[in-house]
């Protein structure tokens, strides 16, 4: 059967297409942004710290932010069988969703923690300097320990946002922030003087302090033997394929795009320590506002699976453009900040002026890369948010692998283009994504979308 065009979709005014996806957006930033805020707080201490601290910090960031996305696209399928089974007037089966989230959650933090002990052999086998090497490769060891942590804590969000409940989460990382910061001080600077391997140090011990304390709500909370939080686990080998069936697409989605970002960190650490450390520049500050898109990006899936459970072809097709546009307007919106602030944003980070001479042009590039990554990623969630996982992974596949890392290695290298090679082959290929991407959404738009 085909999907109609209902009041919801075509019907309804342009005006409360954009409204009702802001709405859902804003949360979703706020939520979602506390990671990063404590990303680029300890990126701006490292620089304030000495540029090769911000050097570690940034080659060490790369191969640790890939594995944590992996592990939370793993455990993503939390979040949807809770909200489904709470839905279906199931509650008390909720809590052994979330506690056989947190095993999946300790397993593989556990692993992808010793993954990343051998820290330092692993800089030196990718082409780092030894100095370069050795300093990451501490801070590797650092952000391993705390890696069990974050999962079980994104496990723990995903449970409480599937029953409804997002404030807790927000509140904890609010607190987190402050708690990292004071650490900071204290391990980065006087007495101890760790530098950025205090500063993956602290991040650490603040996601050990994020789970316990989102934890303890939970088993605490009013409303916790309605939702069987304490009840004994039955089922849970059914209860495992649904979270895998859910996890490993975007697992694998996550990996293959933010393998290739790890490949051009890679690639910037190859030009050594001053270069590297302008490029984490350039990436924190995108990555901050890349929070706007992530937000649309949900929203969007969001109102995407909405008009594909009720068959609303008009709602869907309105839906994952609006998002699309709206994006695109924010992006360019902040362009003229990115255009003529470049200097003191990168002076934010460092006080050294060969950094600030590297970042604050790339800075500018950046404001059309994340015009280009915007868009893609907020056609990904119009994608996801119509079960079309997979053609979502081709996309990335074809457009991060194929294009990005040989454009990024070719231009930044043979060509000797250095950072601005990379960003420009980062540009290139999350354009070729954005065009895909929008082709796929037309052609599924117009045609039969069936419920998953």
């Amino acid at each position: 059967m085909a999907l109609a065009a209902t009041a919801s979709g075509a019907d309804l005014p342009l005006r409360e297409h954009i409204l009702r996806t802001v709405r859902l957006a804003g949360p979703v930033m706020l939520a979602r942004a506390g990671l990063l805020v404590m990303v680029s707080v300890d990126t701006i201490m490292c620089g304030r710290v000495a540029a090769r601290e911000l050097a570690f910090y940034g080659i060490a960031l790369a191969p640790h932010l890939a594995l944590l996305l992996v592990g939370i696209g793993l455990l993503m399928g939390t979040v949807v069988v809770t909200a489904q089974t709470d839905g279906a007037g199931r509650p008390a089966e909720c809590g052994r969703i979330w506690r056989l989230g947190l095993v999946n959650g300790a397993a593989f933090g556990s692993l992808f923690g010793l993954l990343l002990l051998p820290g330092e052999a692993i800089l030196l086998a990718l082409g780092q300097a030894p100095e370069i090497s050795r300093g990451g490769g501490a801070v590797l060891v650092m952000f391993a320990l705390g890696m069990p942590a974050i999962l079980m804590f994104s496990a723990t969000t995903f449970f409480l946002e599937g029953i409804g409940r997002s404030t807790p989460g927000m509140v904890v990382m609010a607190i987190a922030n402050l708690v990292n910061f004071g650490l900071n001080y204290a391990l980065m600077f006087e007495p101890w003087q760790l530098g950025a391997t205090g500063a993956a140090l602290a991040t650490s011990i603040t996601r050990w302090f994020m789970f316990l304390a989102l934890a303890g709500y939970v088993l605490a909370m009013r409303e916790r033997d309605r939702y069987g939080v304490r009840a004994p686990m039955t089922g849970h080998w059914h209860l495992q394929r649904k979270l895998a069936r859910l996890g490993w697409p975007i697992a694998l989605s996550f990996g293959l795009e933010h393998g290739a970002f790890f490949a051009a960190a890679t690639f910037a650490g190859w030009l050594g320590a001053v270069p590297l450390a302008a490029y984490q520049i350039v990436l924190n500050v995108m990555a901050l506002i890349y929070m706007l898109a992530i937000g649309i990006a949900t929203a969007t899936a969001v109102r995407v699976g909405n008009a594909v459970g009720r068959r609303d072809r008009a709602g869907l097709a309105r839906a994952g453009w609006v998002g699309l546009g709206l994006g695109v307007v924010v992006m360019l919106c902040l362009t003229p900040l990115l255009y003529g602030s470049s200097g003191a944003i990168a002076r934010i980070y460092t006080a050294d002026a060969a950094v600030v001479a590297i970042a604050a042009p790339g800075l500018v590039l950046g404001a059309w890369i994340l015009l280009a990554d915007a868009s893609q990623g907020i056609l990904t969630g119009a994608l996801r948010g119509a079960a079309d996982i997979w053609a979502c992974i081709g996309v990335q596949f074809v457009c991060f692998w194929l294009i990005c890392i040989p454009v990024c290695y070719l231009l930044a290298h043979p060509l000797g283009l250095g950072i601005a090679g990379l960003l420009w082959g980062l540009f290139v290929s999350l354009l070729a994504a954005a065009l895909l991407l929008a082709w796929r959404f037309k052609a599924l738009a117009a045609r039969e979308v069936r419920p998953f």
